[in-house]
């Protein structure tokens, strides 16, 4: 049996596996991203990682044939080079991720492999997770930002400049405060992310008035469970955007089934009830039946889809 390395390659951590063709991990090891050292100090530490997990699996007799990176930022996947990055990791745009692993490592260039960790997370889905099986899945994942990924025979479309799958960046109806609308992250206003993410469920509760302390969504939850009026609305007003994007995003792609990840749809009940009900009132008719589905692969999911890059009939 053939074996993969899968990273996960993110603003504050960086975590790899060794994964099998079936798409199992074996054993994985987690290390800081150096987020303010620049891309190189980047690659150094990600290889370094790479080749202890090569030099164990070599020890238990395993054959590693490549590497699959899921990294942030904008990834030309045909060039394997950073296009693009936001400032949660300083020095990474322009970086030649796959050819400066494959050099650290020793490794031909063709078996080093690169996509968005969200394409990543969405092949993992696709591959062994919630959407395993099917020949279509739509991935959007709420958490710190939105992001998303539409996979299609097992490929993600990655869209003609790697820019597929912001699907945090449209407009969003719930994204207005007073007749205006809310900013948003990228320097644009009333997207999707400026309502429905972590952080702007924080600040929703904010604008709306709460009194009580909330560091982040998390606090704002807490304080929803507690029967926090303004807390409940605030935590429906971005379960609500959520669901009404995904919705229309299923309308547009109309897939198989949908797959909703990222720390908010851990919350439970709170969010997912009024998020569902949103994506359903949404859909049209034809949609009814669509398959809604919690992602199922948690934080391996990166790591599984990166290794599927190498591991997986790959145009």
């Amino acid at each position: 049996m053939q074996y993969a390395i899968g990273v996960d390659l993110g603003g504050t951590k960086t975590a790899a596996g060794v994964v099998s063709a079936g798409g199992g991990v074996l054993f994985s090891e987690t290390i800081p991203t150096l987020n303010r050292d620049g891309g190189d100090a980047i690659l150094d530490a990600a290889a370094a990682l790479v080749s202890s997990l090569i030099v164990r699996a070599q020890a238990a007799g395993l054959d590693v044939v490549g590497v699959g990176v899921g990294s942030a930022g904008v990834i030309d996947a045909g060039r394997g080079v950073v296009v693009s990055a936001t400032d949660a990791i300083l020095g990474w745009a322009g970086t030649e991720l796959t050819a400066g692993l494959a050099s650290r490592l020793g490794l031909p260039p063709s078996s080093v492999r690169a996509v968005n960790d969200v394409h990543a997370h969405a092949l993992g889905e696709a591959w062994t997770g919630a959407a395993a099986g099917t020949a279509s899945s739509l991935l959007v994942a709420f958490g710190t930002g939105v992001g998303g990924s539409f996979v299609l025979h097992g490929q993600p479309v990655l869209g003609h400049r790697y820019v597929g799958g912001h699907v945090g960046h449209f407009a969003s109806p719930y994204a207005v405060d007073e007749g205006a609308a809310v900013p948003c992250v990228c320097g644009g206003a009333g997207h999707v992310e400026a309502i429905a993410s972590g952080p702007a469920i924080r600040e929703a509760y904010v604008r709306l008035g709460g009194t009580s302390p909330a560091a982040d969504a998390r606090a704002v939850f807490a304080l929803a469970g507690a029967s926090d009026a303004v807390a409940i609305k605030a935590v429906g007003l971005g379960a609500g955007a959520a669901g009404q994007a995904v919705g229309g995003l299923a309308n547009i792609l109309d897939p198989e089934v949908v797959v909703v990840s990222g720390g908010l749809s851990d919350a439970g009940a709170p969010w997912w009830h009024p998020m569902e009900r949103a994506l359903r009132a949404e859909l049209l008719p034809a949609l009814a039946g669509l398959p809604v589905l919690p992602a199922k692969l948690g934080n391996a999911a990166a790591m599984v889809g990166a290794a599927s890059l190498v591991l997986t009939p790959q145009p």
